[in-house]
């Protein structure tokens, strides 16, 4: 019986940090965004003026209130919401990670001073680059890149249609002298 917990919790660990590292590829570039273009150029002073501890207290703040939306939106996923449970699933996630990758940018210097921190930081970095040198990895990067590549080609036709459609209108405009359409 104690084998079979012990397996259970590596599994629900290993599903855990997968989740994780597959919404982190979608939360880094969003985090990224909001520190190039939102300016909070007091908030950053501050955030980056605390001592050590007093980071990681901070740090912690999104993970404690929005680590409960993973529960909640199972909840709603058993009772028969699955789209909400979704919503509330990306949502919450996303949120989570991208507001602890800024703090993170931000104190990295200091919790990387705190020695239990660094160690456990350590463990994830590695635990994260074993996770990405698998080829389920792989094979769900390589699926994310083909989505993603299908999504930007839609769009670009999309995009070139529209511009066709509103060019062969306006032709149209100019051509009538009352500035009307043809019906």
């Amino acid at each position: 019986m104690k084998r079979i917990l012990k397996v259970l919790t590596y599994i629900a660990a290993g599903l855990y940090l997968l989740v994780d590292a597959i919404f982190m590829t979608l939360a880094r570039p969003i985090a990224d965004w909001i520190g190039k273009h939102v300016e909070l150029t007091r908030l950053r002073a501050w955030i980056k003026s605390l001592p050590p501890y007093q980071s990681l207290a901070l740090f912690s703040v999104p993970v404690i209130v929005l680590e409960p939306i993973k529960p909640i939106a199972a909840y709603l996923a058993a009772t028969g919401q699955f789209l909400s449970s979704v919503v509330t699933f990306i949502v919450g996630e996303l949120l989570k990670l991208v507001l602890v990758e800024r703090l993170f940018s931000l104190t990295r210097e200091k919790l990387m001073r705190i020695p239990t921190f660094a160690k456990l930081y350590t463990m994830y970095s590695q635990a994260i680059a074993w996770l990405k040198a698998t080829e389920a990895w792989r094979t769900v990067r390589s699926l994310v890149k083909g989505a993603r590549d299908f999504f930007r080609a839609t769009r670009a036709r999309t995009t070139r249609w529209l511009f066709r459609r509103s060019d062969r209108q306006s032709r149209l405009h100019l051509n009538r002298p009352d500035g009307f359409p043809d019906h």
